[in-house]
């Protein structure tokens, strides 16, 4: 019967010059964990690992005092599947939540999203599977996508940034193997945002369906829809969080005016924030995209309860991307059928990004064979992570 021995946590700088509409990553950092198991292989303890996604700063204050005393007081018992050979990240997501109460999400579902990733690689580690097929033979219908649609998200704000560098970096994700990239936009006027939008256009063949645009819920109503106005001709791959993330009303009178795709969900972290979205938001199943982070939102325990939810409204899994552009994402995306995973190139070290032998071709990426998450093809992270608990 396996127990867990300690859970270490730690905070790591993931921090950049770079800016969106609406904030600077100048001093972004996220919590880090390590989940020790007693189980030994190869004379050393199976260790999960987890972390959260960037956008959200760490946790280590909730997960000292609430979320990680919980779990490490709780019966050993009551966090193993029925015949006891594994831990049950189900049964451990409801002991993480003993005594909190409904709403209020906050900084909270970042927490439990941080020990339910830790969780989820330590139990495909201890099965011996690479996550997406541990998932798959769980949760999925049948075989897992062996490759996963992956966008470049970039065309960030930054000090001195201009035209010609904003063409230099999307070469740069193209040249990496992406077809599909992502800027920003509502960080300057529009007049400016249209030219920036034209230099990436320019980039790519004048193909406005290989471009996505990001607003980070800066937009008011009148401003949403004069950009939507603006930017119909082009045709775009989506536009991206016009307003804030709880106008649903916002979303709906812009649904209502703008054919193009619209996508949203990345700063909701619930199963009722995604049930809202659905109800109020104007949001139509058929070109809408659901970017809900199951890291940010309870984890994946959570970000299943989602997924049940849509499909039982309509919803194609397909039409989930998920922010976060990390290798537990991209694992979920995998075994789970998801419409893809984002991708940051070169942001958010060390967290962020895939294996370091990952290799991308036409906006599709692999996984590998690595039993859990695969933290230890991420030299860097895996250090980092190592010396949570040397």
């Amino acid at each position: 019967m396996p127990k867990i021995v300690a859970i270490h946590e730690s905070t790591v700088p993931i921090s950049s010059s770079m800016s969106n509409a609406f904030i600077s990553f100048q001093h972004m950092d996220c919590s880090i964990v390590a989940v020790v198991s007693d189980v030994i292989r190869d004379g050393r303890p199976v260790v999960g690992y987890g972390f959260n996604s960037n956008g959200r700063y760490s946790v280590g204050e909730i997960l000292r005092r609430r979320i990680i005393p919980r779990l490490l007081q709780a019966s050993p018992d009551d966090l193993l599947t029925d015949d006891e050979s594994t831990f049950d990240p189900v049964r451990a997501w409801d002991i993480m939540m003993r005594d909190e109460k409904p709403g209020g999400h906050g900084e909270r579902s970042v927490a439990v999203g941080v020990i339910d990733m830790a969780l989820f690689d330590l139990v495909s580690k201890l099965a011996g599977q690479p996550l997406y097929r541990w998932l798959a033979d769980r949760y999925g219908t049948d075989e897992p996508d062996n490759d996963v649609f992956v966008y470049a998200a970039g065309g960030y704000y930054a000090p001195g940034k201009g035209r010609r560098d904003l063409q230099d970096e999307i070469k740069g994700f193209l040249d990496q193997g992406y077809d599909v990239v992502k800027i920003k936009i509502g960080g300057a006027d529009l007049t400016e945002d249209l030219d920036r939008i034209e230099a990436v256009l320019g980039v790519l063949d004048g193909e406005g369906s290989r471009l996505a645009v990001d607003a980070n819920g800066r937009f008011d109503l009148d401003t949403a829809l004069r950009y939507g106005e603006a930017l119909q001709p082009y045709n775009l791959f989506w536009y991206e969080e016009p307003g804030d993330p709880l106008d649903y009303a916002l979303h709906t009178t812009l649904a209502e005016r703008y054919p193009g795709p619209l996508a949203t969900g990345e700063n909701l972290f619930s199963l009722a924030d995604a049930r809202n979205l659905l109800r109020y938001a104007g949001m139509r199943p058929d070109r809408d995209i659901i970017q809900i982070d199951p890291v940010l939102s309870y984890g994946l325990v959570e970000y299943l309860r989602i997924l049940d939810m849509l499909r039982h409204r309509g919803w194609s899994t397909r039409r989930c991307i998920p922010h976060g552009g990390h290798q537990f994402s991209l694992h979920i995306a995998a075994a789970l059928k998801l419409g893809g995973n984002e991708s940051y190139p070169g942001e958010f070290q060390p967290t962020g990004g895939f294996a370091d032998s990952a290799v991308i071709r036409d906006s599709r990426i692999g996984l590998t064979d690595t039993p859990g998450i695969g933290f230890e093809d991420k030299a860097e992270l895996y250090k980092v992570f190592q010396a949570l608990h040397a």
